[in-house]
């Protein structure tokens, strides 16, 4: 699965350096210089940086063979990305990446199959969109307390959720 770790924005100054939208919690990892970093779409790369720098809380990359402004300005929007597999999974039992929940089963705590994770929101609080069976969407606060079990070899969870949550933005 393909994780999107920035996008590219504007050109900076006239020597092939563009902002970058950073979407990563390690950008000095995900964009080392020499690093090959694969595109949306996909023939505008790969791209290997060049140089690094924060201007006022803005990343700029140089990338190999971008030297001027009008090669930068062809870049923007271009979404960069990699694999989640090159992603080392967390020593901690209680966090994951969004990549490995979003297609999980989700069953109650009764083994009633109500649907699959469908995406994990990140507006505050972080919540599950579960994509349930019968059709709609359900927001389920990711918390331990509504989501005790997470089994992600099993591809399933278990939601305890209060009476109402799961009948939320039902459809008919």
């Amino acid at each position: 699965m393909q994780l999107v770790v920035g996008r590219i924005g504007r050109p900076h100054g006239l020597r092939g350096e563009v902002t970058v939208e950073v979407r990563t919690d390690d950008p000095g990892l995900r964009f080392a210089i020499g690093t090959a970093i694969a595109t949306q779409p996909a023939e505008t790369g790969p791209l290997v940086v060049e140089t690094t720098r924060w201007h006022q809380s803005t990343l700029l990359v140089r990338f190999e063979g971008v030297g001027d402004r009008d090669g930068a300005e062809s870049l923007r929007g271009t979404m960069l990305v990699i694999d989640s597999a090159d992603i080392p999974l967390s020593d901690d039992p209680d966090e994951f990446h969004d990549h490995q929940l979003i297609g999980l089963a989700v069953e109650t705590v009764e083994g009633e199959a109500v649907g699959e994770v469908a995406d994990v929101l990140h507006h505050g609080q972080d919540l599950l969109v579960v994509r349930k069976k019968q059709g709609g969407d359900a927001y389920i606060p990711f918390v331990k307390a509504l989501v005790p079990v997470i089994d992600v070899e099993a591809g399933r969870l278990v939601v305890d959720a209060p009476p109402g949550l799961l009948d939320a933005n039902e459809t008919d």
